[in-house]
């Protein structure tokens, strides 16, 4: 068994990874972290989570789990202290697997540079779902063969408490057509549309973002020519999803080399 550390332990999100690893037959989680002055703080794990008593009660310091030795990989999904985590991680010898979406290009940057410079092992993914990873290949592909008569639009959906539009992954989409086409997204991506805006340009991407319930995840890509049009959709109705794809990444870092990798590399779609 190999010893795994929750970071955001007591969140929507991080439960549903410690109910998954607790279900595990390969990975035991050995550690459970919430922020500072969290109410979860000293709480069994497994009891936040909904699925029993583990016998890992969370904690505020990363760090002195860490120390233990117990630990041979780290995830999070949280919103804050992402970075600092993932050097802490890597400090201590740990694959570090990072499902945030909010990372900024010095984020980026920095989990670069503990790959290229510390020996890191670390898969960083706005999406960690092996069907939202196989329609990133698939609107690639699309995006190529379809050509620029075929207008491009990303329409994404989710729950009322999100914080951050649009998504991680409708940014991942819509770099994926510009990758796909050569555009540079900051030009091709336009947030929504108000007003007169005028005649829509050939070499744009119209990107919306909407709010509301309970919805975990929809994404579509819709390609519109004359005479018809063709999307490409997932629709997530569980968590789960994106937690086992965080342990498919957990266990291929296991065995890979230092790098900084993501759910491509994972599912070998690349």
């Amino acid at each position: 068994m190999h010893g795994v550390v929750v970071v955001g332990a007591a969140g929507r999100m991080g439960c549903r990874l410690v109910a998954n690893l607790i279900a595990s037959g390969e990975l035991d989680l050995v550690g459970a972290v919430e922020f500072a002055g969290s109410p979860f703080i000293g709480q069994d794990a497994g009891l936040v989570a909904g699925c029993g008593e583990c016998g890992v009660k969370i904690s505020d310091s990363l760090e002195q789990i860490l120390a233990s030795g117990k630990a041979e990989a780290v995830i999070d999904f949280a919103t804050g202290g992402v970075i600092e985590a993932a050097q802490m991680a890597v400090r201590a010898n740990c694959a570090m697997v990072i499902g945030t979406t909010a990372l900024s290009a010095g984020d980026r940057a920095e989990l670069k540079r503990l790959a290229d410079e510390e020996n890191g092992r670390i898969v960083a993914a706005n999406n960690m779902s092996v069907g939202v990873n196989l329609l990133f290949k698939l609107v690639k592909d699309a995006a190529a063969f379809l050509g620029i008569d075929y207008n491009v639009e990303i329409v994404e959906m989710h729950h009322n408490k999100k914080l951050d539009a649009p998504s991680g992954t409708a940014v991942r989409l819509g770099e994926v057509v510009c990758e796909a086409r050569q555009w540079s997204y900051d030009q091709a991506v336009r947030n929504g549309r108000s007003g007169m805006v005028g005649r829509r340009p050939a070499e744009e991407i119209g990107m919306h973002a909407l709010r509301g319930g309970d919805v975990v995840g929809d994404h579509t890509v819709i390609f519109s020519a004359e005479g018809e049009r063709l999307e490409l959709s997932h629709r997530a109705s569980s968590r789960d999803m994106f937690a086992r794809g965080a342990l498919l990444a957990v266990e291929f870092l296991l065995g890979a080399s230092a790098g900084l990798y993501d759910m491509q590399d994972v599912l070998k779609l690349k």
